[in-house]
């Protein structure tokens, strides 16, 4: 990245350095779940498996979509983000979650699965399919909504982007707080409180920076 480039997108101390070890985050998550795959991979066929129909299978399978969705968004705002704050928040989330997706789809392949299940979206929690709007997982921006903050620019973009992914974190953390009560794979009740801890943090900084922007 250009010098001139990098330093436009500073942030204050503060950001810059949630920034820094968010992505640190994101990298140690990666290498952990990478060689718990390389164990696992040794024994594919063991029952300790969790299975196609699996609350875990299924979890991981929408949490990877729903995470996909994040990763767009972050990618439409960082060129365009007129707050340097949101900026650096938009590529902090697509490098985040795009490495989550990465682990979560590597262990489905490694238990045998294919990241592409054939149940519906949410089939794997009590109820699921109920907190489902407009056929979308909790949190999810609609299409109609997405295509708004393609459209956005400016304030707008900023404003756009923090209230659908403060939104899209909301749902994130629903789902993540329901397979911790269903799992006891330590891979998958590992990357749920991650997601859990991260994303309410970055809740509070975007309702925080959601503030200041509007009153700008």
């Amino acid at each position: 990245m250009p010098t001139d480039e990098a330093e436009d997108l500073g942030a204050p101390e503060r950001r810059g350095s949630g920034l820094v070890m968010r992505v640190l985050l994101a990298l140690l998550i990666l290498l952990v779940g990478v060689g718990a795959g390389l164990a696992a991979g040794l024994n594919i066929a063991s029952p300790d498996h969790p299975a196609d129909d699996s609350a875990e299978a299924g979890f991981l399978r929408d949490m990877a979509t729903h995470h996909a969705q994040a990763v767009d968004m972050g990618s439409i705002v960082y060129p365009k983000a007129t707050n340097a704050e949101v900026r650096s928040m938009g590529l902090d989330t697509a490098l985040t979650q795009h490495g989550q997706v990465n682990i979560m789809q590597t262990w489905l392949r490694e238990w045998g699965l294919n990241p592409n299940g054939t149940e519906p979206p949410m089939a794997w929690m009590p109820n699921g399919q109920a907190s489902m709007q407009d056929g979308l997982m909790p949190g999810m921006a609609t299409q109609q909504q997405m295509e708004e903050l393609r459209k956005a620019e400016g304030k707008q973009a900023d404003i756009l982007y923090l209230t659908l992914m403060r939104q899209h974190h909301l749902g994130g953390i629903h789902m993540a707080q329901e397979i911790l009560k269903m799992s006891d794979n330590e891979n998958v009740t590992g990357i749920a409180k991650t997601i859990m801890e991260s994303q309410q943090y970055e809740i509070t900084a975007m309702t925080d920076l959601l503030s200041q922007v509007q009153a700008s």
